[in-house]
């Protein structure tokens, strides 16, 4: 009897032993635990935010997910978060225009667009404004933010026959239209509308029809080369399985339906 409460004994402390080892394994092995990977926006609400919440945000962390990654979204001024992602300081940038891996080599731009961006006039004296293309604003002044690539290129085209001021961030835009130093701003629907209902702004006019209206997309610096096709196919299947949908009700349609 002592012999068998012996080793009922041992058994049962070998039991508890091996129990708490496992659930020390369990709860501290990397295979459960996801990577992190940073990604710089100069986006703002409504498509980024310090909360994680916008369109941008939704859509990423849910996409990296669905590939064993979480994503954080930092919010950095445009030319700055560009330059820190091609470094490799971060580990990519949120939303882009396509083909900007030509001048920044160590990006790879992810194969798979998710928002789509009208690039736009704002106005605060010129209300009725008719904008017939980029060279709309000729004879005009405009402020656009450094590092929006495609807002630089295509009013570079223009030469003197526009005064163009660049700012770093949004507040800057929109204070030099609201002082009149500038007759425009150039800014995305989205970041501009999100900017206006933020601080209540009610003398400022989103101008119609775009000046261009492109797909933006996600780029990795090059050292996540494995995962691009991976989380293109993620992309991708949330736009076939009505994620994306979803997320854009949601996040981004009040603010197209409350522009006026």
């Amino acid at each position: 009897m002592k012999i068998h409460h012996k080793i009922k004994s041992a058994f049962s402390y070998l039991t508890t032993k091996s129990l708490l080892a496992f659930v020390f394994i369990f709860f501290s092995t990397p295979v459960f635990s996801q990577p992190t990977l940073i990604l710089n926006t100069a986006f703002g609400p409504p498509v980024s935010n310090e909360a994680q919440t916008g369109f941008g945000d939704q859509v990423m962390a849910e996409a990296f997910k669905r590939i064993g990654y979480k994503v954080e979204i930092v919010r950095l001024p445009a030319e700055r978060a560009l330059i820190n992602a091609n470094r490799g300081l971060d580990d990519g940038d949120l939303a882009r225009i396509g083909g900007l891996q030509k001048k920044y080599p160590n990006l790879i731009q992810v194969p798979e667009t998710f928002l789509t961006v009208d690039m736009v006039l704002y106005s605060k004296n010129y209300p009725e404004f008719t904008v017939t293309g980029w060279d709309s604003v000729a004879s005009h002044s405009l402020a656009i933010i450094s590092g929006w690539k495609i807002m630089e290129k295509n009013f570079a085209k223009l030469g003197d026959r526009v005064e163009i001021i660049k700012t770093d961030t949004p507040e800057q835009s929109f204070s030099l239209l609201e002082n009149d130093r500038v007759d425009f701003i150039a800014y995305s629907n989205w970041s501009g509308l999100g900017y206006i209902k933020k601080h209540n702004i009610k003398n400022i006019t989103l101008l119609e029809p775009p000046l261009a209206r492109p797909e933006f997309y996600v780029y990795l610096h090059k050292k996540h080369e494995k995962i691009v096709p991976e989380l293109a196919r993620a992309i991708k299947t949330m736009k076939t399985d009505g994620t994306l949908q979803i997320l854009f009700d949601r996040l981004l349609k009040p603010y197209l339906q409350n522009k006026e």
